[in-house]
């Protein structure tokens, strides 16, 4: 996603869109310069980034903080409400459908938080940051390891050895992985957790597989999480 380039029928999208969502804070640059070449009155746009009062820079994993996932559900209900007043009552009964789709998956969200509140762990990088927030679990990777990572750079040595350092001194419980960002550092880390038997999670950055809702696929990474979390217990 980070290295995503546009083509002519999203640039086709977005010139016809009555309502652009945007996660910004850096993650689409590409988005926003579609809007700048095609420029219209009448077309809503909502960027996340700003809804949630982050700027470029902050972590832009937005979608992993469950109290940002409600706040952009409900900005888009209002918005397609102003868009469309005709039909707000289906808006918001859309809505309600889905708070009782996610209730699963924010029920998962407090039990692990009821559980394992202060656990620490450690993740290859920062896409899990604010789920680790959301479920009480102490990330002690070092942030510049996971930001190096997550932007596609070598992590600097010393935060490398401090990771290393917490692993071998069996530290954290379990280890979070993107699958989708998988180095030789990273690699390496999970073989070295692996032999210090703590759990390796995996964790995407994007629905896998792309059949899934949004919910199921949180709360099937939550369930493996929590699975992991109750075997070091």
């Amino acid at each position: 996603p980070h290295e995503y380039e546009s083509s002519t029928n999203d640039a086709r999208a977005f010139a016809e869109a009555r309502l652009v969502i945007l996660n910004g804070a850096g993650y689409d640059d590409w988005g926003q310069k579609l809007l700048d070449a095609n420029k219209a009155s009448s077309r809503e746009v909502i960027k996340v980034a700003e809804l949630v009062g982050k700027k470029e820079g902050d972590n832009p994993h937005f979608w992993y903080n469950p109290a940002y996932v409600t706040q952009v559900a409900d900005k888009i209900t209002s918005t397609l409400k102003s868009i469309d007043a005709a039909d707000a009552g289906y808006f918001d009964q859309q809505r309600s459908q889905l708070t009782i789709a996610f209730r699963p998956y924010l029920e998962e969200v407090a039990n692990i938080n009821q559980k394992y509140s202060g656990v620490p762990i450690g993740a290859t990088e920062s896409i899990f940051a604010y789920m680790a927030t959301a479920l009480g679990l102490n990330l002690t990777t070092p942030p510049e390891f996971m930001n190096a990572v997550a932007e596609g750079n070598d992590p600097p040595a010393s935060a490398v050895a401090t990771f290393q350092g917490q692993i071998s001194g069996n530290q954290i419980k379990v280890l979070v992985y993107n699958v989708q960002a998988s180095t030789a550092v990273t690699t390496n880390l999970k073989a070295l957790a692996a032999s210090r038997h703590i759990p390796n999670v995996g964790v995407t950055e994007t629905l896998q597989p792309d059949n899934l809702t949004f919910q199921d696929w949180q709360l099937k990474q939550l369930q493996g999480l929590e699975a992991a979390l109750k075997s070091t217990s």
